[in-house]
């Protein structure tokens, strides 16, 4: 008996197009973190803490106080 070479597995729609870290949350939330201003940094190094950790907020407490401590400042500055 003769095989038959075996096919690809093809799908009808094209693969899906990675996005870089933060893009989607970027376009949705834009406004946001540009309302962070100076922390806006913080923000997303807090994101990219939580996605590397599988949303471990534990594992992420050095970029959650330095996010506060920015939005503390931020605060202290405006109040003035």
């Amino acid at each position: 008996m003769t095989e038959l070479p075996k096919q690809a597995h093809t799908s009808p729609f094209p693969p899906p197009r990675q996005q870089p870290l933060h893009q989607s949350d970027a376009d949705e939330d834009d406004d946001n973190v540009k309302q962070l201003k100076q922390c806006s940094s913080l923000y997303l190094s807090l994101q990219d803490c939580l996605v590397n950790s599988n949303r471990n907020w534990k594992s992420c407490q050095k970029e959650v106080q330095a996010l506060k401590a920015c939005n503390d400042r931020m605060k202290i500055d405006k109040g003035k």
